[in-house]
């Protein structure tokens, strides 16, 4: 059996491959993230994820690896993790009551080539008030984000819809990346 390693040390990350009955390793790339001038969102995740990937396959190249990166873009503009209270607080108003792009993209290095692909989710988030904003920023949970919120845990309140794959705004799209695993005998443990 190929050997299988997570370019990532996001616990979303693992949690989603171990919920889809994976067995791997993890080792997180070492790279400082750097992406060329004028991309799009998914160019970029794109790109991140290529180089995640790379940078661990370089050190092993007998086996599987899996990059990934997330964003969240909104007026053509991508938000990432927030820094501080206060820019948490101007990311969670610049979404509140509108619809936003988060895009995931996916790369696997391996001995019979490379894939690279990514996926796009739009979500819908309710109109927050400056007490939505204050009890979510309190929970801490904006701050390892990217767009200063996770829908998997308590900012879930914020959603008021999705179009398009849930685990894609998670950090993973899980059915395509599962496909193409297949493709090169990873199966899941099941």
């Amino acid at each position: 059996m190929k050997s299988f390693i997570l370019a990532s040390g996001s616990p979303r990350r693992k949690e989603l491959l171990e919920q889809a009955y994976f067995s791997f390793q993890i080792q997180t790339s070492t790279i400082v993230e750097t992406v060329e001038e004028g991309l799009t969102p998914k160019e970029v995740v794109e790109q991140l994820a290529l180089q995640k990937a790379k940078n661990v396959w370089s050190q092993n190249q007998d086996a599987v690896i899996l990059g990934a990166d997330t964003v969240v873009a909104i007026d053509d503009v991508i938000l990432g993790k927030p820094h501080d209270e206060e820019e948490a607080k101007a990311m969670l108003e610049r979404l509140s009551g509108r619809t936003h792009s988060v895009y995931t993209g996916v790369a696997i290095c391996s001995p019979s080539g490379l894939e690279t692909f990514s996926e796009q989710t739009d979500v819908e988030f309710y109109p927050l008030t400056d007490e939505d904003i204050a009890m979510y920023i309190r929970s801490r949970e904006p701050f390892d984000k990217a767009g200063g919120y996770g829908i998997q845990g308590f900012g879930a309140f914020l959603v008021k819809r999705i179009i398009g794959d849930y685990y894609t705004v998670v950090g993973l799209p899980l059915a395509k990346t599962i496909r193409e695993l297949r493709k090169i005998e990873i199966h899941p443990n099941r």
